[in-house]
């Protein structure tokens, strides 16, 4: 009788994984690497319409409290004992925050992060269901998905490490939206629909 032993392929560390999108960073400028649920994820570049949406939420943000910045792209280790790794389309902090802490940031000043859908096939697993897991894992207070496939925008609150987040709250392109605290910012999302592709 023979036995067929399968081994599962090996994991990538996280050292691994940085080493590969510090490469990647360097030598592709359209493409950023994550890590999240052990998992390599690849982000393209965006289009006029995804940086259009990121620009009104900044606006809004600091319109509301002049003291955040909405900073785009920037690396935050994530998920409960920060083994993930992930690039975000925005996090709302304190000016300031984040200066001097290389590639991949601590997440403990990020009051919000923010993602906006793409037309891509991973885009449902990736925003919908890991983002949120590993930002409630960070404990970071608030997930915000602006969701261009579904004309819809979705705060997530109260974070919980093992569970994600126990709050969301669905507003269609064109309703009001209130992002809770630590924020308390309130957003007329009417204008989103013309950035929905």
């Amino acid at each position: 009788m023979v036995v067929e032993v399968r081994q599962s392929p090996p994991q990538m560390s996280v050292d691994e994984f940085e080493t590969l999108a510090e490469f990647t960073a360097r030598e592709i400028e359209t493409v950023g690497l994550e890590f999240v649920s052990g998992r390599l994820g690849v982000r393209k570049a965006r289009n006029d319409s995804h940086g259009a949406v990121a620009a009104w939420l900044a606006c809004r943000c600091l319109q509301a409290r002049p003291g955040l910045g909405l900073h785009p792209n920037l690396g935050l280790r994530v998920e409960e004992h920060g083994e993930g790794r992930a690039l975000p389309d925005g996090v709302l902090a304190p000016t300031g925050s984040f200066a001097g802490q290389g590639a991949w940031a601590d997440p403990g000043a990020a009051l919000m992060t923010v993602e906006i859908t793409s037309h891509d096939p991973d885009t449902h697993h990736r925003d919908r269901a890991e983002k949120p897991r590993a930002y409630a894992g960070a404990g970071i207070p608030l997930y915000l998905l602006v969701d261009r496939d579904t004309l819809w925008t979705a705060v997530h609150s109260d974070p919980d490490p093992a569970l994600g987040y126990r709050q969301v709250h669905m507003v269609r392109f064109g309703g009001v939206l209130t992002l809770p605290e630590p924020l308390g910012i309130t957003l007329d999302t009417e204008e989103l629909a013309e950035y929905a592709d």
